[in-house]
């Protein structure tokens, strides 16, 4: 096991809280998202004094994104400091090869943790410049070492059918992009309006990942979901808008776009998959046709990341074999580090060797192009 080869296929930036604040353009300066104080808060999760904040998205908890390792009366302690309590790793990559080499990993994926707030903010101006710095700073970041940090890079769907921040982050090196995965916009990925966004990622290359939604900065609604009710019902919100990409054939229309269903853990996936046949069988799918059944362009077209399932490495015989990546979302409170070595062998207790090397390895090294020996 010690020198079993590992890449977490989504881990997370910890962003400096004067980000957009030093670097936006100086017209929205004003309105930058901003990390404030907060007065007369408990330190619980929603209640937190340090919180991420600006337009069109709730308050984000800052310490939850570098509460790795802590749990339970630990963790709500941790809920009520600052960037004192983080690892430096967060934001230096000097630091991040370093923990990486702590945590038995030769290399990870590389997601925004404050920056997926900004999928939500409806000031089309400002979310695509908030997007620039953001995509900008973690291309500088990830230079330092190319084939150990990848990093995916913010889009903005408001911004359709303009797909040029994609092509300019691309020539950056960034690896992948995210979008928001959402029930509740106006038209559902399935609709030719998402087509740009598609083939811009069909002839880069670069996957598009679905991240689960943050437990908060996602929603300017009244209802603000608790972190538990959250936790358990965002993969349904991922899973949706799967199955609208597989049954409104956007797999059949651009057979080379890749997706990445990141941080929903895997164990519903062969279910799903059946699912999705089954129901084609019973009742067919008369707009658009198929030319293959449901499940075959999951099988070719769609990966999966999970950090700690432990049902999950088990259905590999029926799916996953190719599509399961393991990730230790770090330095996120859910991550497995620095036990993440530890967590993989009891996970994947039963399976074999060579299945093992693929998800803890290979298939990302692969989807990635990071070259990893």
């Amino acid at each position: 096991m010690a020198e079993m080869r590992v890449i977490s296929a989504d881990s997370h930036m910890t962003e400096p809280g004067d980000l957009w604040v030093e670097r936006l353009d100086r017209k929205f300066r004003d309105n930058a998202p901003r990390v404030i104080k907060r007065e007369g808060t408990t330190g619980l999760a929603l209640n937190a004094p340090f919180v991420f904040v600006g337009p069109g998205f709730h308050p984000l908890t800052v310490a939850g994104m570098f509460a790795s390792g802590r749990s339970g009366d630990e963790l709500r302690e941790h809920m009520k400091h600052g960037y004192e309590a983080a690892r430096p790793s967060g934001w230096d990559p000097t630091e991040r090869l370093k923990d990486q080499d702590l945590d038995g990993i030769s290399g990870e994926v590389l997601y925004a943790s404050l920056g997926i707030a900004l999928l939500s903010m409806t000031d089309t101006d400002l979310q695509q410049a908030c997007m620039r710095v953001y995509n900008d700073w973690l291309a500088e970041f990830c230079s330092h070492a190319p084939n150990r940090l990848a990093g995916i890079g913010l889009y903005s769907l408001r911004s359709l059918p303009d797909v040029s921040e994609i092509e300019r982050f691309a020539k950056k090196g960034l690896k992948g992009i995210l979008v928001l995965a959402s029930n509740t916009i106006e038209v559902p990925y399935s609709d030719e309006s998402f087509d740009p966004l598609w083939r811009i990622a069909s002839e880069t290359g670069m996957p598009i990942s679905l991240h689960k939604p943050l437990v908060s900065g996602m929603t300017t609604t009244p209802f603000m979901p608790s972190p538990s009710d959250l936790q358990i019902h965002c993969i349904h919100i991922v899973e949706q808008c799967m199955t609208r990409l597989v049954y409104g054939g956007v797999f059949e229309r651009f057979p080379k776009l890749r997706i990445v269903s990141a941080e929903n853990d895997v164990g519903w996936f062969p279910n799903w998959v059946h699912r999705l046949d089954h129901v084609y069988s019973k009742m067919g799918n008369p707009r658009p046709r198929l030319a293959m059944k449901p499940g075959e362009y999951v099988r070719r077209n769609i990966w999966a990341t999970f950090q700690d399932d432990p049902l999950g490495p088990g259905t590999w015989k029926f799916f996953g074999e190719d599509n399961y990546m393991w990730a230790s979302d770090f330095p996120h409170a859910d991550s497995t580090f620095p036990q993440s070595v530890k967590t993989i062998g009891e996970n994947f207790s039963g399976v074999p060797a060579e299945v093992r090397e693929k998800i803890v390895f290979g298939n990302a090294n692969k989807l990635y192009s990071l070259g990893l020996n």
